[in-house]
C-alpha cells in the first residue's frame, strides 16, 4: 500500500493511498463473498455463489465498490495514524475514492483537518477585576410590585378602560392602508400603563369601552425587532372584547404569607439574595470573559480549520434554537422576527464560532503546560453525581451510557479545572 502526503490551505491535509492489484484483491473476494449472503440468486445458497454468476447478477463495479468500502474500513484509521504523527487530528476524516476500475489499483483520499500551531500569550497576572455584586434597592421594589400585581384581584366593568385596568383585544394593523403579514392578533391581552408592545399603544386604549373598534397609528421605533414595522408608521384597528378593574394588594405582611414567609421584610431578602446570586452569577461571567479575551489577544493561532469552525457555528445555533423551544417559543418564529435566513444567521454567528473555537485549543495549549489533566476517578464521580441528579430522567440515563460520553465529559470536566485555575490566577 503506497500512501502519498500533502498539506493544504486552512490546517487540512490529503494522504492519497494507493492499494495495488495485490493488496485490493482480498478485499474484492471479502466484498464478493459478502455480496454473495446478501443477494437471493436462484439456485445457489447464501454465501456459495460464484464470483463470474455473482458479477453478472449484481454487475462487476457494485463488487468493487463494496471491496473499496471494506478496504477503506480496514485502512484509513492506521493509515492517518502513520502519516499524521506530528498533529493532532480534529473531527471526521472526509473520504473519497479516487480510483476503482476492474484490473486496476484501487486509490481514495482522506482529507482530514489538524490543530493549527498554537503560540498562547501570558496567561497569569492579568489583574483582571471582577465588579461588585451590588444589588439596586428600585430593582427590589420592581420585583415587590411585580409580584403584588400577580395577585391582583380582577373584576369585569362596562366603564371606560383606564391606567391600570386589563383589555381583551382583537388588533389587525396595516401598512399603507394593506393587512400586515403578522399584523393580526386575536384575544390579546394588554395591561394598560405598562406601555409596551410599541410606546403609546396602551395608552391610545384609554377611554374605550367593551364592544367598541378603535382606530389610532402610531410610529414603531427604528430599531424595532421584527423588520416589517421597524421605522415605520402602522394603523391600528383594535375592537374591545372585555375590560377588567384590577385591585392590586398592598405591600405587606400578608403579601409575603401568600409566599411561604412571615414578613414582608423576609419577601425583600428572598428577591435581594437572589438578585445578589445572579448578579455575581453574570460578574464572574464578564470576568472570565475579560480574561479570555486578554489572553486570546496575545496568543496566535495557524489557520483554523474550516470544519471545526462550522461544527462549532452548528453548535451554537442548536443552543440557541433549544433555548427558544425551551421558552416555548419557535425557531422558524424568531427567525422572521429577526428578518434572517437560517443560513444568514448561521454566517453571523461565525465570528463567533472561531472565537470559541480558540478559546477551547487555547485552554488545551495551558492544561498542557500545566500538566492539568482529569484523572478516572473525576470522571466516575461527576456521572454518579449525574445519576443521581437525573435519575428521573430516561435520556439522561441513556447518554451517560453511550461510548463517547466519558470522553465527551472528561473535555468538559477539563476544562472547568483550566478555567478554575486561570480565575485563581487571575482574577481578583
Amino acid at each position: 500500500m503506497k500512501v502519498t502526503r500533502k498539506d493544504l490551505e486552512k490546517s487540512q491535509v490529503e494522504l492519497l493511498v494507493e492499494l495495488s492489484v495485490a493488496d485490493f484483491a482480498p478485499y474484492i473476494e471479502k466484498g464478493a463473498q459478502k455480496l454473495s449472503e446478501e443477494v437471493k440468486i436462484e439456485g445457489f445458497r447464501p454465501g456459495k455463489v460464484p464470483y463470474d454468476i455473482l458479477k453478472q447478477k449484481v454487475g462487476e463495479m457494485s463488487i468493487l465498490e463494496q471491496a473499496a468500502h471494506l478496504a477503506i474500513h480496514k485502512t484509513i484509521d492506521a493509515t492517518i495514524d502513520e502519516n499524521i504523527k506530528d498533529q493532532e487530528v480534529a473531527g471526521q476524516p472526509r473520504v473519497e475514492v479516487s480510483k476503482l476500475a476492474p484490473g486496476n489499483p484501487m486509490e481514495y483520499k482522506i482529507i482530514v483537518a489538524v490543530l493549527p500551531e498554537i503560540k498562547i500569550g501570558k496567561y497569569k497576572d492579568l489583574g483582571i477585576k471582577q465588579e461588585e455584586a451590588k444589588v439596586d434597592e428600585k430593582d427590589i421594589q420592581k420585583a415587590l410590585n411585580d409580584v403584588a400585581e400577580s395577585r391582583a384581584k380582577e373584576s369585569i366593568t362596562a366603564d371606560p378602560i383606564k391606567s391600570g385596568d386589563k383589555a381583551i383585544i382583537d388588533l389587525d394593523m396595516f401598512l399603507d392602508k394593506v393587512p400586515a403579514e403578522d399584523g393580526q392578533a386575536r384575544d390579546l391581552t394588554v395591561l394598560i400603563g405598562k406601555d409596551y408592545f410599541v410606546p403609546g399603544f396602551d395608552k391610545s386604549l384609554i377611554g374605550a369601552k367593551k364592544g367598541e373598534e378603535i382606530n389610532f397609528s402610531l410610529p414603531f421605533p427604528a430599531d424595532y425587532h421584527q423588520k416589517t414595522f421597524a421605522g415605520k408608521m402602522v394603523d391600528f384597528k383594535v375592537k374591545i372584547k372585555e375590560v377588567y378593574n384590577r385591585e392590586i394588594p398592598e405591600l405587606s405582611d400578608d403579601l409575603a404569607r401568600g409566599f411561604g414567609l412571615k414578613k414582608l421584610e423576609d419577601l425583600k431578602k428572598f428577591f435581594a439574595d437572589n438578585m445578589a446570586h445572579r448578579l455575581e452569577h453574570q460578574n464572574e461571567q464578564k470576568s472570565e470573559i475579560a480574561m479570555l479575551d486578554k489572553i486570546l489577544e496575545k496568543s496566535n493561532f495557524g489557520d483554523l480549520p474550516e470544519s471545526l469552525i462550522q461544527n462549532e457555528a452548528e453548535l451554537i445555533m442548536a443552543e440557541l434554537e433549544q433555548e427558544i423551544v425551551k421558552q416555548g417559543g419557535k425557531f422558524e418564529d424568531y427567525l422572521q422576527s429577526i428578518g434572517k435566513e437560517r443560513q444568514q444567521l448561521m454566517m453571523e454567528l461565525l465570528p463567533q464560532a472561531v472565537k470559541r473555537v480558540k478559546s477551547a485549543l487555547m485552554l488545551r495549549e495551558v492544561a498542557k503546560a500545566e500538566d492539568l489533566k482529569i484523572s478516572v476517578e473525576e470522571i466516575d464521580k461527576k456521572i454518579e453525581e449525574l445519576k443521581i441528579q437525573y435519575k428521573a430522567d430516561a435520556n439522561v440515563a441513556k447518554m451517560i451510557k453511550e461510548p463517547g460520553y466519558r470522553g465527551y465529559l472528561g473535555n468538559i470536566l477539563a476544562n472547568q479545572k483550566v478555567l478554575k485555575k486561570l480565575r485563581e490566577w487571575n482574577i481578583g
